[in-house]
């Protein structure tokens, strides 16, 4: 029996067992809840043609369907399972005093629409959380209106484009955006009325000046970059791009999603950002994945201020003791959603700040940077590193050596790691780099997890080269194994159908 054979025979055993557990529990005249008698008056039927003769669903006890879920869950990975490499996104370990203090009644039983007297103390929070990411990014102002990381992208373009029209350079039309900065950048510069054009990067991973150069003229609006890059670098040309991008009129927009590996060391305002926002989710601690939940909060220059998208908290001592209230800045954008950002990460944040102070935000730069450079040094003599450099928070390999040698991908080494126990670093990103795997430690793995994670990836290359077989039919030890992603994606069967005896 070859090895397609043993992992298709192993992959059916896996969807029985599957099956088995989960799906056919089902047994006529089992109730897992008693509802009380309606004491509302009935209805007029909906129409016929809303209606259906029957709707087969599972007839399940109670315990039966706490197990269902129960075991359903536990075939989803989390970072409380295991090490979560995955870069560019920060999945870190998030203390869970943070979500202790968050679900506390005082601050996740108050509803949004509240007098503003009866929540002080939660715009004491927001007040001070505003501050907190000010002083540590070295801004003027800050809004926590923005749900998340991509919406800030889209406050921060907007405020730009209102700053150059309340100062009559309707001209101002056009954004540059670096070629190694987060993929949202150009769809959240577009959405905002923006012509987009991108710049490359250099041959060592920096921001390609003569190319910036070339591109800006009297209709530059401004310039999105991420600091450090998607690459994992610091671009060691940021002072000069933004003197060129300022003496042209233009704002420059700092993409903060990979701010951990900055707190403490260097403040963009100080280098000469306009604009930065941050996910708060990602830096400041916020379980999340799955699309959410985030916040992303946006900094700005003093000249931006009265840009921000409302509401912000203003402080203001006063006799009646209410302190604390909500205002619109004069030329604000608006509103980026209902209310007043997503609150529980807000306070999650907030927390994690006060806990950790300002040798803790210090540590949180040394340790995802010393952890990533560690995985570099050890691996580069096993996978392409494109660019020779000490890196930042993440580094970037590139599967291009096993392409070559024996077709394997990028996405044959991801599924592989599956099998280790560990989930798969970001793949095919940044885009510049050919067959990129993206690995983010972050600050808070130990060593010996950054140890068992570089003796897989060794024992994977390894097996890339004698054994190829076992990558492309990764992963073997899951409930799934490999699937056609992109059908799953585009045309999901979310439909279940008991199997006929």
């Amino acid at each position: 029996m070859n090895s397609n054979q043993i992992t298709n025979e192993h992959h059916i055993k896996k969807q029985n067992l599957i099956r088995k557990l989960l799906m056919d529990r089902s047994q006529p005249g089992k109730v897992g809840a008693h509802t009380p008698e309606s004491d509302v008056p009935k209805q007029q039927t909906l129409p016929n043609k809303y209606l259906r003769e029957e709707l087969p669903l599972p007839e399940v006890s109670e315990n039966e369907i706490v197990r269902y879920f129960s075991q359903l869950s536990q075939f989803n990975f989390s970072i409380d399972h295991n090490f979560y490499p995955l870069g560019s996104c920060t999945m870190k370990y998030n203390p869970k005093i943070n979500d202790e203090i968050a679900s506390l009644p005082g601050l996740s039983e108050i509803h949004p629409l509240q007098p503003e007297e009866s929540i002080q103390g939660a715009l004491k929070i927001i007040f001070e959380l505003q501050g907190f990411l000010a002083e540590i990014t070295g801004f003027h102002s800050t809004s926590l209106a923005p749900m998340a990381g991509a919406e800030a992208e889209l406050a921060g373009m907007l405020i730009t484009r209102s700053f150059h029209k309340n100062n009559g350079n309707d001209h101002k039309t056009k954004i540059l955006i670096t070629d190694s900065a987060h993929g949202t950048n150009p769809a959240s510069a577009v959405m905002a009325g923006f012509d987009v054009i991108s710049i490359p990067s250099d041959q060592n991973g920096n921001t390609d000046l003569e190319a910036l150069k070339a591109a800006i003229n009297d209709d530059l609006a401004g310039l999105m970059i991420t600091q450090p890059s998607t690459l994992g670098l610091f671009d060691t040309n940021i002072i000069e791009i933004c003197k060129m991008v300022k003496d042209a009129g233009g704002v420059l927009y700092g993409d903060g999603a990979n701010l951990n590996a900055l707190l403490g060391r260097i403040k963009p305002g100080d280098l000469g950002f306009d604009i930065l926002h941050s996910n708060l989710h990602k830096t400041f601690t916020q379980p999340h994945g799955g699309g959410g939940p985030g916040a992303g909060a946006i900094m700005v220059s003093e000249k931006l201020s009265q840009y921000l998208p409302s509401p912000i908290v203003k402080y203001e001592k006063n006799n009646s003791q209410n302190d604390y209230s909500l205002i619109s800045p004069e030329h604000s954008i608006g509103k980026m959603g209902g209310f007043h950002g997503n609150f529980g990460a807000l306070v999650r944040a907030y927390s994690y700040i006060k806990t950790l102070g300002k040798q803790g935000i210090n540590q949180i730069s040394q340790d995802a940077v010393i952890n990533a450079n560690y995985i570099k040094s050890h691996l580069e003599e096993y996978y392409d590193l494109p660019i020779k450099r000490k890196c930042m928070h993440e580094v970037v390999f590139s599967a291009s050596n096993f392409k070559k040698l024996n077709g394997i991908r990028a996405l044959d080494i991801a599924k592989r790691l599956i099998d280790y126990g560990i989930h798969p670093p970001t793949m095919y990103f940044p885009l510049i780099i050919d067959e990129a795997l993206m690995i983010e430690p972050t600050e808070t793995e130990s060593k010996e997890t950054l140890d068992y994670f570089i003796s897989s990836m060794i024992k994977i290359s390894e097996e890339a080269k004698n054994d190829p077989e076992i990558l492309r039919n990764a992963p073997h030890n899951t409930p799934n194994s490999r699937l056609d992603e992109a059908l799953a994606a585009r045309k999901p069967n979310l439909r279940w159908e008991k199997e006929s005896n």
